[in-house]
């Protein structure tokens, strides 16, 4: 498959209005949208698994082609997935981008994975390191990974907006799974007043969070002095 050829099957299925839409909500007037909706990109991935290498090579003009790149990439055996991640995280430049990477061979593979995890928390790219809390939130919420979760909110869960937002949703998560263990998180006041702000409200607007237990976190939100060292 050649860049030309990718462009336009892309073009193909483009709408013009939800390009419009789905720019604004990216927040970011860099990256360039085409229009193509979620169902068709995911077939694309499915339709193009063995062009993987091919589709690497490609420019990065368009979110479409960013979006295909990393999902090709995350389609892969585990162990080609781990040569190649490296190469296409660094690529990602937007929320929608890195909250749709999907690579299902981490779930049978969670513990060979945490070194690309830490890497990525470790890394000051604001969109890098929402991977590896995003990662976190779809591949490690159990109780046996509660630690590491806590300590990457606690650590990395701060600073640019999209950082903060993804340290949130994953904590809002483990606030609906596992209650007891977020609050007493929250109550330690090692998070950033910003982090567990959001966090909060997040859990707030979940519906398997019990209306007793949304009272005790606002109440918390309020009471905690929350370490700004953190």
């Amino acid at each position: 498959m050649t860049y030309e050829e990718m462009l336009a099957r892309l073009n193909a299925h483009r709408d013009e209005k939800y390009a419009s839409f789905h720019s604004k909500l990216l927040h970011n007037p860099s990256v360039r949208v085409l229009g193509v909706r979620m169902p068709v990109l995911r077939a694309l991935v499915r339709e193009w698994k063995g062009e993987w290498e091919s589709a690497l090579a490609f420019p990065d003009e368009y979110y479409e082609v960013t979006f295909l790149k990393c999902n090709l990439v995350g389609a892969l055996p585990f162990e080609k997935f781990t040569e190649h991640v490296r190469d296409v995280v660094p690529l990602i430049d937007n929320w929608a981008t890195c909250d749709g990477f999907e690579a299902p061979c981490i779930a049978k593979h969670r513990g060979e994975f945490l070194p690309f995890v830490r890497e990525f928390l470790a890394d000051e790219r604001e969109f890098v390191r929402r991977y590896a809390l995003v990662t976190l939130l779809k591949h490690y919420m159990s109780k046996d990974y509660l630690p590491l979760i806590f300590e990457a909110v606690r650590r990395y869960g701060k600073g640019d907006y999209y950082v903060v937002m993804g340290a949130a949703w994953l904590l809002a998560e483990v606030l609906v799974r596992f209650y007891d263990a977020g609050y007493a998180f929250l109550q330690s006041g090692e998070v950033s007043r910003e982090t567990a702000n959001k966090a909060i409200s997040k859990a707030c607007d979940s519906f398997r969070v019990t209306p007793e237990q949304k009272t005790a976190l606002k109440a918390l939100k309020k009471r905690v002095s929350f370490s700004e060292k953190y």
